[in-house]
């Protein structure tokens, strides 16, 4: 009794905290605890930690994700695609989506913008829209996959980021792309290195054949299918190369780094 005690948070309902944590583990863990009934001791057992207070159950989930993203990095293969689909199976309206109503998107001076680049890459100058325009592209009709459970699809056209890395030189050795971005509350997100490199992840500059709109990320998105829809910035004002895990908007409240689709 007196170590299942110490297991209870005060204030907390174990069975949602429980609930949680299954949300971030990989699919076979998951189904695993289930089948033998999920507890605070199997997560006790699985991380190594006591569940006694808010700060160790955040442990314990931080433990997990970390888990998963080892996991799936590991089975991710580099070279196998998202589903693409007909133009006839695009979803319209294409749903809005974010953290913050549709009026209060960022709004980017075309103009005015540049892509500024960053970290271990050859050419560290800065591109404008005009620039990059000219640039090769490709279309791809991919669906967009949201933690949240919904799902639809698009039509996104632009350049290949792995060309965009070959152009400026970018190591591409290193562990990740970061990208920074013009919402509110400074929205940035990391890109590994493998996830940078596959032939479907692009810096779109179009959505349904048209200069990408103000809801979908004017003047530059990441659009990448083989993600979840967080991990693909949109209103990107700088990316940089490097080898520190610097962290995300989402992925600094526990949501996985990886976050596959």
């Amino acid at each position: 009794m007196g170590r299942l005690r110490k297991l209870l948070i005060p204030g907390v309902d174990k069975k949602l905290l429980v609930k949680d944590a299954m949300k971030v583990m990989p699919d076979l863990m998951r189904r695993r605890l289930i089948t033998g009934g999920a507890s605070f001791g199997a997560l006790a057992l699985l991380t190594g930690c006591d569940v006694v207070d808010s700060s160790s159950a955040e442990e314990v989930l931080k433990k997990v994700s970390k888990f998963n993203d080892a996991v799936q990095a590991f089975i991710f293969n580099p070279d196998a695609l998202a589903p693409t689909f007909p133009e006839s199976a695009i979803t319209k309206p294409f749903p809005f989506n974010a953290y913050y109503e549709i009026d209060d998107a960022p709004e980017v001076d075309g103009d005015e913008w540049k892509l500024e680049v960053r970290g271990l890459v050859d050419n560290k100058k800065s591109w404008t829209l005009e620039e990059l325009y000219k640039l090769p592209q490709v279309k791809q009709v991919t669906r967009h996959i949201c933690v949240e459970g919904w799902s639809a699809i698009g039509s996104w056209t632009g350049t290949p980021l792995r060309d965009f890395l070959k152009l400026i030189g970018a190591d591409t050795r290193a562990k990740y792309c970061w990208f920074q971005c013009a919402d509110k509350e400074g929205y940035n997100s990391p890109l590994d290195m493998r996830t940078a490199l596959h032939p479907q992840t692009q810096m779109t500059f179009k959505f349904a054949d048209k200069i990408l709109p103000r809801a979908y990320g004017f003047p530059m998105k990441i659009r990448v299918p083989t993600k979840l829809g967080f991990k693909n910035p949109k209103y990107v004002l700088s990316m940089e190369v490097t080898n520190d895990y610097k962290g995300g908007y989402w992925e600094d409240q526990g949501y996985n780094s990886f976050s596959g689709s």
